[in-house]
């Protein structure tokens, strides 16, 4: 019996993907990311044990609020660390008709052309785009996201990028610039792009697990700001909606 290691699920996601979803948030993941706000799913071996069978029941309970295009997004974490228990909960997803998403780094175990088999659309983070600084805001090299990228292209998968602006780190005009360039070379098959404020939500649980927050001092990054490089680097439409399910390869049911 295969069991997954789950820190939490939301029921009402807004955030992650198109339409309304459940959010499963897996435990795991072997970045450190400067600006993570979820320092309590970095180890495997905590949060609750589930089956898939068991995830997937409760993501068909919230089956009626995906009649616009919701589903599911498996999130971390990372949560390509649990590739076996992820692989089996996809394809349950993916047989009940419901559209599968997944929010990732890239950051797995080295195998995912069969996970990407029933993934509908992938939220990818852009943590960095050169190898040192990469190592710097992660602690780890690029290699591993560049091989998920090539198996992402070779599934022709959909894919949404997401970059955390953090002041001083990831914003200013040559980045924007530099990061667009990154983004038209190395990551196939993109939809759109986000650009994410970086926030201080989560600074209190670094406390709570005795934990150093290296970013300490560092200001929220100004949403207008923010707003601006996006209309200026990465526009989208006025009024533009998020791709449907059916625009993004999936299945409405």
């Amino acid at each position: 019996m295969i069991l997954g290691n789950v820190h939490s699920l939301e029921t009402m996601g807004m955030v992650d993907g198109p339409g309304i979803r459940v959010v499963v948030f897996l435990q795991g993941c072997r970045l450190r990311c400067l600006f993570c706000h979820n320092p309590d799913t970095w180890q495997e071996q905590g949060g609750t044990q589930m089956t898939p069978e068991e995830v997937t029941r409760k993501v068909l309970r919230c089956r009626p609020y995906f009649s616009r295009g919701g589903g599911v997004t498996f999130s971390g974490g990372e949560p390509l660390l649990q590739p076996e228990f992820l692989l089996e909960t996809l394809q349950l997803c993916k047989k009940a008709g419901i559209h599968t998403c997944l929010d990732t780094a890239g950051y797995g175990c080295g195998s995912y052309d069969e996970i990407l088999q029933y993934t509908d659309l992938v939220l990818y983070d852009v943590k960095q785009i050169t190898e040192e600084s990469y190592h710097c805001m992660t602690g780890q090299s690029l290699t591993e996201t560049t091989h998920f990228l090539a198996a992402v292209k070779k599934a022709g998968t959909p894919v949404w990028v997401r970059h955390v602006v953090v002041p001083g780190l990831t914003d200013g005009e040559a980045h924007m610039q530099a990061l667009r360039t990154f983004i038209d070379k190395k990551v196939p098959n993109v939809q759109k792009v986000e650009l994410l404020p970086y926030h201080l939500l989560g600074v209190h649980k670094y406390k709570v697990l005795g934990i150093p927050y290296r970013l300490a001092g560092t200001p929220a990054m100004d949403p207008s700001l923010t707003e601006q490089w996006q209309r200026c680097y990465f526009p989208v439409n006025k009024g533009e909606r998020n791709p449907t399910p059916e625009q993004t390869g999936g299945t409405v049911k």
